[in-house]
């Protein structure tokens, strides 16, 4: 299996233990909510796109809520078997959910006070990695000063140049997840303490 099938596998058996009401870390979903998002992101052409475009948001709340009024154990199984048969999105897999079902997976998890960080497993990071590496400068095209990404064994990206750089360090997933915006995660910023306060104050994201 690859990464994006084992966090895909590993989040619904997650879905399926703490239930449709669990908390999330995504902006006041709980768990249904989170399960309908990733059902209409593969399974609705009509809807996927209001995800991303803010003009067609309307419909895809619309469509979202209704998949979130199903039955727990069958909206689990939509996410768990993935896309249709001949969507394209199954031929990329790899590209378009490792990081998605990571991050999600995460959002169940480190929703709970008491969260750890998984123990390090090198497909798994290095996978992250390359994506981290490929998306860093959109994530932080906002920031008005400088920032590295790098991890404990010293691969570095530069994320954004620029002045009074600010190091941002961490494990692949700890880092994708602090781009990604969310704030539970265990990275350290060195640098200027003005310039570490910018670069922590920056709106991130896609």
């Amino acid at each position: 299996m690859g990464v994006a099938r084992d966090e895909r596998a590993r989040l619904c058996e997650l879905f399926t233990e703490v239930g449709p009401d669990a908390p999330t870390l995504c902006g006041g979903w709980e768990t249904r909510d989170l399960a309908a998002h990733l059902v209409i992101r593969e399974r609705r052409v009509d809807a996927a796109p209001g995800i991303l475009i803010k003009a067609l948001a309307g419909h895809t709340e619309r469509v979202q809520r209704a998949y979130a009024t199903r039955p727990w154990a069958e909206l689990v199984e939509l996410v768990r078997t993935g896309p249709p048969p001949f969507s394209p999105l199954r031929l990329l897999d790899a590209q378009v959910n490792t990081t998605e079902f990571f991050i999600h997976h995460e959002d169940v998890r480190r929703a709970v006070p008491g969260w750890e960080p998984r123990p390090a497993d090198p497909r798994r990071d290095g996978a992250l990695w390359t994506a981290l590496t490929r998306t860093a400068k959109l994530h932080f095209r906002r920031s008005p000063v400088g920032v590295v990404l790098r991890t404990p064994d010293g691969r570095a990206t530069t994320a954004r140049p620029g002045p009074d750089q600010v190091t941002i360090t961490g494990a692949p997933g700890e880092l994708l997840l602090d781009a990604f915006g969310r704030a539970q995660t265990r990275v350290d910023y060195t640098g200027p303490e003005s310039a570490v306060a910018a670069a922590r104050a920056v709106r991130r994201g896609l």
